[in-house]
């Protein structure tokens, strides 16, 4: 999968939830840059990062992963 795609996935998810990156990272204990360099894929995070934004969109991990 790629980031560029993942990224832009957890972007959307975020802002249907109206929320901002930093709301994001409130509500993940990731720090604001981190999520931004998530969303425009300039780091390759952790599976534990993407479990902990995951469970902050209130989404199943697998989400941020799916083939549309």
């Amino acid at each position: 999968m790629d980031r560029q795609v993942i990224g832009s996935r957890i972007k959307a998810l975020r802002e249907a939830r109206g929320w901002t990156q930093e709301n994001l990272a409130e509500h993940s204990g990731l720090h604001r840059n981190t999520i931004i360099r998530m969303e425009t894929s300039a780091q390759a995070p952790s599976l534990d990062a993407y479990l902990v934004v995951a469970d902050a969109l209130d989404v199943p991990i697998w989400r941020l992963f799916q083939d549309e």
